[in-house]
């Protein structure tokens, strides 16, 4: 399971969702310290690096067979770096296919939520991902437990029932 993401998406044939709630991911991220330095896109989705090239690929290949791509991020205000870097770098979800959104923690609240990140493909398979304290991947889990699939689909509905489009989020 070297790429499982990839694989849960050439499967998916309605639907993958991603939930996302943490405020920073991959602490040595290069691209992430390049950003801190001063650098960006701009937009302009021709300017990103190559590897960005291969998510545009995929998402795109994923979109023409009808497969939605939804993308919801639960987010601490006042951001941190991290997120506002993810913002930033959003466009390039959104021009590849994503429909991407953005929930301040504070209204999530009262939203039952699994334990850590998640996809969810054709609402029947669950992809958990653990990282460590500083934001890591230190394992994934595939599930398909009924309960499960049910509380992730709920948790990530309510998401993105209060959720913000990501053209209309400003982080705070």
């Amino acid at each position: 399971m070297k790429y499982p993401v990839r694989e849960g998406l050439a499967k998916a044939q309605h639907s993958a969702v991603h939930l996302e709630m943490r405020d920073g991911y991959t602490p040595d991220d290069a691209e992430f310290a390049r950003w801190r330095a001063g650098h960006r896109y701009d937009g302009d989705p021709a300017k990103l690096p190559d590897w960005w090239g291969t998510w545009h690929d995929l998402v795109g290949e994923t979109t023409a067979r009808g497969v939605v791509m939804r993308r919801a991020r639960i987010v601490s205000e006042p951001v941190t770096d991290y997120i506002r870097y993810e913002h930033d770098m959003t466009f390039a979800n959104v021009a590849a296919g994503e429909l991407v959104r953005w929930l301040p923690r504070r209204r999530a609240a009262d939203i039952a939520l699994p334990g850590t990140d998640l996809w969810m493909f054709d609402g029947t398979s669950v992809l958990f991902t653990y990282f460590s304290g500083v934001g890591d991947v230190v394992d994934r889990e595939w599930c398909t437990e009924p309960a499960v699939v049910e509380l992730v689909r709920s948790a990530f509905e309510a998401v993105w029932e209060r959720a913000t489009p990501h053209e209309e989020y400003r982080p705070r």
